[in-house]
């Protein structure tokens, strides 16, 4: 992970920023920005606390039809896990390796929002702009800003019910973004300021609004803005010409339904997909050093001044009527206790990546099934949280005051008691 230390911070995010030059012809980071992640001890975590963890992911492996999965745990005070299980399909036994990238689904929308809260310091952007200043077509968007969309209170609703189908049956089709959100868009809408609405249709909306407020692609925003400060060169949004999330990649699939569930003996690969169907709400590909590197930087909102107004995840929302006070979201992430993060599915994968902006604790899972939908990666993502954070201080170390608001007993059970998987009916 990049967790480094920072004598050799600058030189890597130099080599990372280079590189990104090569690739997409973008400008340089800023030259004066800095950042120092948070130090980490240098070891492994105790053979105790992996054997739980170990345990919790093979839980989550069979429960949601996946054949491989790769994680990262990173404990500042106590050591580090990163590591793969399992193969790439069922077919293709190979081992699936911590180097891989995948697709990272929603965490994309805390890029997308990192973009918009840079292009506003930059003065390029207001928060408060309104959308159809900036997208035509959404003229009924009068009362929505740009910071409703990034915040999930613009009231537009989600596309993925209308269009998974499509996803999944024509994985290779290029998606304008405007025609992906008019699914959602039309929708009812809710009123917009004060509630929160899941939907993917405002990222898509966003994405736009940023590409024409600065003149540049959404990939070279995200580049500028999030990937090359930060040193991520795993990290990308790609063309939307269908291809594998990177020539390393994780295998990604799908399940097909039958009565009753999902026929597990028959998984369909899905790695081969165009970006458009997630583009600046769930496009982006990374590995799981960089998911892990990138999720600890946002929470602690690395990427803009210190002490830039107005704090992006001062007013969370709760996240719906009736849910746990801790679980809240704004700003593109999720609150849960004191961590910030993400979690969400992408024809192929699941994914999940927290990090407490305090201590920088820090856990980042992928699953290379998207059957059995979000959930799983995000309980997987806590469960995890709740066996590392127990974890005791290494020598010369003093563990903080943390704690979470679950146990891991809770999480592993919901994940267990999965029905993912139905028997197939007999031939006749």
């Amino acid at each position: 992970m990049h967790l480094l230390p920072s004598r050799r911070w600058r030189a890597a995010t130099a080599v990372a920023a280079a590189l990104a030059l090569v690739l997409t012809g973008c400008s340089a980071p800023a030259e004066n920005f800095s950042y120092t992640p948070p130090e980490q001890v240098d070891q492994a975590l105790p053979e105790g606390t992996v054997a739980q963890m170990q345990a919790a992911v093979e839980n989550a492996i069979s429960a949601t039809g996946s054949t491989g999965a790769i994680v990262g745990v990173w404990v500042p005070w106590s050591g580090t896990w990163v590591t793969a299980l399992g193969t790439q399909s069922v077919e293709d036994q190979t081992e699936v390796t911590t180097d891989m990238t995948f697709r990272i689904a929603d965490t994309t929308r805390m890029m997308t929002c990192d973009v918009l809260y840079g292009l506003a310091d930059d003065g390029v952007v207001e928060l408060d702009g309104i959308v159809p200043d900036y997208v035509s077509g959404v003229a009924h968007l009068e009362d929505v800003t740009l910071l409703d969309l990034c915040n999930s209170t613009s009231g537009v609703g989600s596309s993925e019910a209308a269009v998974s189908g499509m996803w999944l049956n024509t994985p290779e089709r290029v998606w304008a973004p405007l025609e992906l959100a008019s699914f959602g868009l039309g929708q009812d809408p809710a009123t917009p300021h004060t509630t929160y609405r899941d939907s993917d249709a405002g990222y898509l909306l966003l994405g736009l609004a940023l590409e024409r407020a600065s003149g540049k692609s959404a990939a070279r925003l995200i580049s500028e803005y999030v990937t090359s400060p930060l040193g991520l060169a795993g990290t990308a949004l790609p063309a939307a010409t269908a291809a594998k999330p990177g020539s390393n990649s994780l295998s990604g699939n799908y399940l097909p339904p039958i009565e009753g569930g999902y026929n597990c003996a028959a998984p369909v690969d899905i790695t081969t997909a165009s970006s458009s169907m997630g583009y600046t709400d769930s496009g982006v590909v990374s590995t799981i050093d960089d998911l892990g590197s990138y999720v600890q930087a946002a929470a602690r909102q690395a990427l803009r001044p210190e002490g830039a107004e107005p704090d992006r995840f001062a007013n969370p929302l709760p996240t719906a009527p009736g849910a746990p006070s801790w679980y809240q979201v704004t700003g593109g992430a999720y609150l849960v206790g004191s961590m910030i993060g993400q979690h969400g599915w992408t024809p192929g994968y699941a994914s999940s990546a927290y990090s407490d902006p305090t201590t920088g604790f820090t856990v980042a899972v992928v699953l290379n099934n998207s059957s059995a939908g979000s959930a799983p990666a995000a309980y997987l993502a806590w469960e995890l949280a709740a066996i590392a954070s127990k974890a005791p201080a290494a020598s010369g170390q003093t563990a903080p005051e943390f704690g979470l608001p679950f146990t891991a007993e809770q999480y592993h059970d919901t994940i267990a008691n999965l029905t993912t998987c139905a028997t197939p009916p007999a031939a006749e």
